[in-house]
């Protein structure tokens, strides 16, 4: 009796200390974008938007062992466009509201980053990503560019249909007319 009582008091000390690492491994995880600055210029008159172009340069590391992924820093400072999907989201996300000489760090939680994936093997599956960026320069959209980044998917999303519905009211008509050698064909055939 003494020896199942000892037992059972094991099982649930060590059920107990598992639920307790699985509890502290869930607050681990990132779920959110967070964004902290490290340095901010004394003038910041010009903040970044959707449509602008930046030049930045980074360093992304994992969140779990501060392992280094990638950095610009030995190469040119990468070109990014806000809008269009040239970077992960979370740092696309990150890098709306900065200005030039601005230098950020951001934890990004993995369904902004890599996801399920991940990006076999430097990245494993749900992986949260630190970067730090400084922002080199800033170029701002025109309104002309703007306009077109704004307005030119949405006429693109109209134009689609329109003209799938012309080819396919060109089709029933091409279909459906009757071609003069037929109606011959047909009139002999009655008589």
């Amino acid at each position: 009796m003494k020896a199942k009582t000892g037992v059972i008091l094991v099982m649930l000390a060590a059920f107990v200390y598992v639920a307790a690492q699985d509890t502290e491994a869930e607050q681990n995880v990132v779920e959110e974008l967070l964004v902290e600055t490290l340095v901010k210029p004394e003038t910041c008159s010009i903040m970044s938007e959707m449509g602008d172009t930046l030049q930045i340069h980074y360093t992304g590391k994992l969140l779990a062992d501060g392992k280094v992924i990638d950095s610009s820093l030995s190469r040119d400072p990468l070109v990014v466009v806000l809008g269009k999907r040239t970077v992960i989201p979370g740092l696309e996300q990150s890098l709306v509201g900065v200005c030039e000489g601005q230098k950020i760090k951001t934890i990004i939680p993995p369904h902004l980053a890599y996801g399920k994936r991940g990006y076999p093997p430097t990245i494993p599956a749900d992986a949260a990503l630190e970067f730090e960026v400084e922002v080199m320069s800033l170029i701002q959209a025109t309104p002309w560019q703007k306009m077109v980044n704004d307005v030119f998917p949405l006429v693109c999303l109209g134009l689609v249909p329109t003209l799938l519905g012309m080819v396919g009211l060109y089709l029933y008509n091409k279909a459906n007319a009757q071609r003069p050698g037929k109606k011959k064909a047909k009139k002999s055939k009655n008589k």
